[in-house]
């Protein structure tokens, strides 16, 4: 390892720098004419590159810190100053601690629930991935479960618990994004964390660690999701998530990775390599952010510690919000009416026999307080599940209102809604309304 000593900036050599009047080098005007333009130039590049980084951040409004690197990636702290709060036990689970980005400037952020393995509390195996995580800018919920013998199910439903507080009634749910939930769970809630993605596919990420799931494979998974396992885990053997990851349907995008020489508890303490792994996961797939896609694709940008490596490259990372959604213009140039809303629908997944629908909801020139978006369902089309909104049908008109926690939106705010349907995705004409 290099010595801090020699991290220092080098100092010249002896007889490396003129000596004598230090305008000796400028003596004529030549000298001095070639470094402004030099500089001028170096100028004009730096412009050039912050033009680029912020239209790419005017882009997805999502993006969040710096430009990443492999050092700023495998870091125990990122960008964000952080605090935390803690939970008192109800809500659907045993309390916990909320860990959270201090910055009020950059909106909103993209949240993740953590749940321990079986017998095991949240305090004693992962309270370090608090602080780590929301450092790089989510907003985090560590749970204790009910009963530390609680199964893989039931932490699923904590799980679920725990993100609705987080965006319903916690301290700081006016720091949460409700779009960009995401869930990570070691051993008995690693099987938690594919109970949570089976139940809610809204979830934009989860990350099973040393996954144990007695209850239900992953075959009905449409989540995101990393497996990592460890190569010496003689718990959730190397055998036994050879069964349990190719379960995933081939069309849900996935990764598996096996870290070298890990053990099962290898996930309760402070390491990098799972956080180098699993931050540009959540980065991608929670904030949208395609500047950490280099981490993991086409192959891992640094394979140190890592056994096996299994990818679905190239990843398509989710549409919403990194495009502000358009409306349509008024065909007169009278005020739209104040509760004026627009809806836009985009296909997040399809599979034989179904897919996934996603529709953003944006308020017009004056705040909506609730919304309503009606549309008439194709030959064939049913849906069979909705989140983020409450839905009624009437023959084939679908109707989708606000949920009781997204139906306030301030002008030119978005939102969004999810939903399963049976049948083949079409391009549905939406109509918005707004009490």
């Amino acid at each position: 390892m290099t010595s801090p000593g020699s991290m220092r900036h080098p100092m010249p050599a002896p007889g490396g720098t003129p000596t004598g009047r230090p305008d000796a080098v400028f003596r004529s005007g030549r000298p001095l004419r070639t470094v402004l333009a030099a500089l001028l130039a170096v100028a004009g590049l730096i412009a050039a590159v912050l033009t680029l980084e912020t239209a790419a951040a005017a882009d997805n409004p999502y993006q969040r810190g710096p430009a990443p690197t492999l050092a700023s990636v495998a870091a125990s702290r990122g960008p964000f100053a952080t605090a935390s709060v803690s939970v008192a036990p109800g809500n659907g689970f045993n309390g916990g601690t909320i860990y959270y980005p201090t910055d009020s400037s950059q909106g909103t952020w993209g949240a993740v629930a953590i749940v321990p393995g079986y017998t095991a509390a949240f305090a004693d195996e992962e309270a370090w991935m608090g602080p780590w995580l929301s450092s790089f800018g989510f907003v985090v919920i560590g749970l204790e479960t009910n009963s530390r013998t609680d199964y893989d199910v039931a932490r699923g439903t904590q799980l679920l618990a725990a993100l609705d507080y987080l965006v319903q009634q916690s301290p700081v749910r006016g720091l949460v994004d409700p779009d960009r939930l995401s869930v990570i769970g070691h051993s008995m809630g690693g099987g938690g964390v594919v109970s949570a993605s089976e139940r809610r596919p809204g979830l934009k990420a989860a990350v099973a660690l040393a996954p144990f799931s007695p209850s239900q494979n992953m075959s009905t998974d449409r989540v995101p999701t990393m497996v990592i396992g460890g190569q010496n885990d003689t718990v959730v053997t190397p055998s036994y998530l050879d069964g349990l990851y190719p379960t995933l349907p081939a069309s849900t995008q996935s990764d598996f990775v096996q870290i070298a020489g890990a053990d099962h508890v290898y996930y309760t303490h402070p390491n990098s390599t799972e956080m180098r792994l699993l931050i540009p996961w959540l980065k991608m797939f929670v904030d949208n952010d395609s500047r950490y896609t280099q981490f993991l694709c086409p192959s891992l940008a640094d394979s140190s510690g890592i056994s096996i490596y299994r990818s679905k490259c190239p990843y398509v990372l989710p549409g919403g919000g990194t495009t502000p959604p358009t409306s349509t213009p008024p065909t007169s140039p009278t005020t739209p009416p104040a509760a004026a809303c627009s809806a836009t629908y985009a296909t997040v997944n399809a599979w034989s026999g179904g897919y996934q629908g996603q529709v953003t909801v944006t308020a017009g020139g004056a705040a909506l307080t609730g919304w309503s978006v009606r549309w008439t369902l194709g030959s064939g089309q049913a849906i069979t599940q909705v989140w983020n909104g409450t839905l009624t049908t009437s023959g084939a008109t679908a109707t989708v209102r606000n949920a009781d926690y997204n139906g306030t939106l301030q002008p030119s705010a978005s939102t969004t809604f999810g939903f399963l349907a049976n049948g083949t995705p079409s391009a549905p004409s939406l109509t918005c309304t707004s009490p």
